[in-house]
């Protein structure tokens, strides 16, 4: 027979279900009488969760919606499946909801036990989702350490694989955990390098809490993601193009979903295209897919790319007029593209330099 507390809180578990318990329901459940269902029911409103009662033949007890209400109480199963949910929500984040995903999975883990620990982990290791597989997909108990250590100040210690290949052991005190696309940053004061630090999530192994809390320190700027952004855009190359599109401004912009202060008109039929981007490839294949004449004026890497492509293309079609195909490896505009690892994806970076 299981203990008044024990039942007490099997009692609280099925309450917090979203449904009415009828009492004989809840007493054939716990093999208990209507009667102690009922005054396990005032013990529960005396600890103050609000437990309410329904009369009649189709009444019972419920736990009211919309108020405050004490710690949510889960069983082995309930808690497992949570800590699965989570993880599938930080490794395939749906918007806005990433970053909440995240601290509740730290909290989750942090307080698992480790035979339920066990359980979560098994689940992902025999588990792989449909979804194409992204090559800087990073473990979210990996993440859920490193966002604890943010969330309690602590110093975390961890190997790191840079852009380049290099390996390092790194001491950091954690800032925050910034998501940017499909990968995840964090960004720390790196205690030997006297230096705020920003690391791809993917690239850390063998993290490490030391247990050393220390006050945090004064970001540069108020706002992490704002900061990781402009540190890594501000070491990316970039282009800036200039074209004449033959097509109507309104029409331009919409398709490129470009700022009005990046399309100006010449007249009903043609406009000219200012921006920038930092890679040539996604230049010329958003000015490819308008589906209309242009001219490039600049930059002068952006022409000769489309050449490289445009004489691909008439090979692929069988023009006998393109030429014969270049020597494996060979690339033309290899020139205008930028430096391995130069994007501000490829690995660690410092505020306003690569390390």
């Amino acid at each position: 027979m299981s203990t008044p507390s024990a039942r007490l809180l099997s009692l609280l578990s099925l309450l917090q279900t979203p449904r009415e318990w009828p009492g004989s329901e809840l007493a054939d459940r716990l093999a208990v009488s209507p009667r102690t269902v009922r005054r396990d029911v005032d013990r529960l409103r005396e600890l103050g969760y609000p437990v309410e009662a329904s009369m009649g033949a189709a009444g019972g007890y419920r736990l009211a919606a919309g108020k405050a209400m004490p710690p949510l109480l889960l069983d082995d199963e309930e808690a497992v499946a949570l800590a699965v949910a989570l993880s599938t929500a930080v490794g395939n984040p749906v918007s806005g909801i990433e970053q909440a995903s995240l601290r509740a999975l730290a909290k989750l883990e942090q307080v698992l036990p480790s035979r339920l620990r066990h359980r979560v982990g098994a689940f992902r290791t025999a588990t792989e989702s449909l979804a194409t597989e992204s090559p800087s997909a990073v473990d979210p108990h990996d993440l859920a350490v490193t966002a604890a250590a943010v969330a309690g100040g602590e110093r975390l210690r961890f190997a790191y694989r840079a852009g380049d290949g290099s390996r390092s052991s790194r001491l950091v005190e954690p800032h925050r955990l910034v998501l940017a696309g499909r990968r995840w940053y964090l960004l720390a004061y790196d205690n030997e390098r006297d230096d705020w630090r920003i690391f791809r999530a993917d690239r850390m192994t063998r993290l490490q809490p030391t247990g050393v809390r220390v006050p945090p320190r004064e970001l540069p700027e108020k706002d992490a993601a704002a900061f990781v952004t402009r540190t890594m855009y501000s070491l990316a190359p970039t282009y800036e193009v200039r074209a004449t599109v033959r097509l109507p401004a309104p029409r331009v912009a919409e398709r490129l979903g470009a700022a009005p202060e990046e399309v100006w008109p010449i007249d009903e039929d043609s406009c000219e295209l200012h921006g920038r981007a930092d890679t040539l490839e996604w230049l010329a294949s958003r000015l490819l897919m308008l589906g209309c004449d242009f001219e490039v004026h600049d930059p002068p890497e952006l022409r000769a790319h489309l050449r490289t492509i445009g004489a691909r293309a008439l090979r692929a079609a069988g023009d006998p007029a393109a030429g014969a195909h270049p020597a494996a490896g060979a690339h033309p505009a290899a020139g205008a593209h930028p430096a391995a690892g130069a994007h501000p994806a490829a690995g660690e970076r410092a505020a306003g330099r690569p390390d």
